[in-house]
């Protein structure tokens, strides 16, 4: 089955209907009148899957496909339009420009913890280029994975964008499909399975993963504020978010002062018993709730800590005077626990930051201008922000990746279109005039002109 999908978008594919401006046009918009209308339906799907609340499933999914929807409809003529460029005076007299076009059949593979948004996103930027595309939803979210495929179904012919249902059995098959091009949104380990397979087809890959994102607060920060946004971006889908912030460095001195802050503003946004609110969600599935559990370390927690096995909850955990040795430092958090550790120096927080692999994300409270310049300077990571967490992904202004082991690639609105296709340099040369210093036979005469043209 997905073997014949695959040839059908091939076929499709080479019949240049996607090529057209006004055929991508017309499929951008198809597909966000139907996000529009199948928008309850996406809210509640994402409530079973995450129990995420109305506000937070449009604010963090259905809201940004839309902001980056419209965005991609408004540029998609400027996108495609042949950019010019100076051509050297070696090639008079010609001109020379870049003709961007599509890579063919692409493949997008998205994971669960954001499972509408990072499905659509990337496919956003499939279409805008003039792909055809196979989406292959998580399996985790089936709610949200059926939602999809219905979505995609009413909007599309399968020869032109396909989804497939299913879990690894699916994934496997799909990678040994010949694509032109694969988006993988996941763990660090399945992105490695991912590029493995694609490097035996030479298919060129973006990979969107992890790591362990820090957040370093020093005694210069607006501490209420650092403590209001650090919460948010934390505890955000319970935090199963690749950019959250994985654990914080706190300078010793404001370490006191900054968790009462951090406590209150917790217990204002979940209440005092985070387990039985509505409007907060749960972890995905039993097995990553275990997982999750099995890294709170009862003698250093000091906020928070229970869970809910029924329920699949677990309340915002503060965990303090954590070492590198603990094993919630040991891997990727993915859930709502926070671990702190304090530094008298910023050069013991940049140090600790690079025992680790580059992260995804890193962000930095501080109002001090040359702290700000060290990290921005000296420290590599995906993406961040200064005195704030996680909103640097929200904007179509930007891209948005990793580096090193937290992925490589960048997406998000011209950069999705850039991501799914081939920029061809053209060098259109007119006949009128020919200089004949390039040619046979060579003297002495024209490798003085040579000089004179290139150096």
């Amino acid at each position: 089955m997905i073997v014949d999908i695959v040839k059908k978008q091939r076929e499709y594919f080479n019949k240049g209907e996607t090529l057209n401006y006004d055929f991508r046009l017309k499929s951008l918009k198809k597909l966000k009148n139907s996000i529009k209308n199948h928008e309850n339906d996406i809210k509640n799907a994402l409530f079973q899957d995450l129990g995420k609340s109305s506000i937070e499933s449009y604010m963090s999914e259905i809201g940004m496909v839309l902001s980056e929807l419209s965005y991609a409809i408004k540029h998609l003529k400027g996108w495609m339009k042949a950019k010019k460029v100076r051509t050297p005076l070696a090639q008079f007299h010609s001109k020379s420009f870049i003709v961007s076009e599509p890579l063919g059949v692409v493949l997008v593979m998205s994971p669960w913890n954001y499972p509408f948004m990072l499905a659509i996103d990337p496919l956003i930027g499939a279409i805008s280029a003039g792909n055809c595309a196979v989406v292959k939803p998580a399996s985790y979210a089936k709610n949200t994975s059926l939602i999809i495929k219905q979505i995609l179904s009413e909007c599309f012919e399968e020869n032109y964008v396909s989804v497939v249902l299913g879990g690894r059995e699916e994934n496997a098959e799909l990678l040994e499909q010949k694509f032109d091009y694969i988006f993988f949104t996941g763990s660090v380990n399945v992105g490695k399975v991912v590029a493995e397979k694609a490097s035996k087809n030479l298919t060129p890959i973006t990979l969107e993963l992890g790591g362990k994102s820090p957040c370093v607060v020093d005694k210069t920060a607006n501490l209420k504020v650092a403590a209001k946004r650090l919460a948010f971006g934390k505890f955000l889908n319970c935090g199963q978010t690749c950019v959250a912030p994985d654990y914080l460095l706190i300078e010793k001195s404001v370490k006191n002062e900054f968790l009462s802050y951090l406590k209150k503003e917790i217990s204002l946004m979940f209440g005092d018993n985070p387990l039985e609110n509505n409007l907060y969600g749960h972890i995905i599935n039993e097995k990553h709730f275990d997982r999750i559990c099995g890294l709170i370390n009862k003698e250093k927690c000091v906020f928070g800590g229970k869970s809910d096995r029924e329920t699949l909850k677990i309340e915002p955990t503060i965990l303090d005077e954590v070492s590198l040795e603990d094993s919630v430092m040991k891997e990727e958090i993915f859930g709502p626990i926070l671990p702190i550790m304090s530094f008298e120096n910023i050069d013991d927080a940049v140090k600790i930051i690079k025992t680790f692999e580059r992260p995804l994300a890193l962000y930095l409270f501080s109002n001090d201008k040359n702290t700000q310049k060290r990290f921005l300077q000296s420290v590599s990571f995906g993406g961040g922000c200064v005195n704030d967490t996680i909103i640097h992904l929200a904007t179509s202004y930007m891209g948005f990746g990793g580096v090193g082991n937290s992925g490589y690639g960048s997406y998000h609105g011209k950069r999705s279109f850039n991501c799914f296709s081939h920029e061809k340099s053209i060098v259109k040369k007119y006949n009128y005039v020919d200089l004949p210093i390039r040619y046979q036979p060579y003297s002495k005469n024209k490798e003085k002109l040579i000089k004179l043209f290139l150096k």
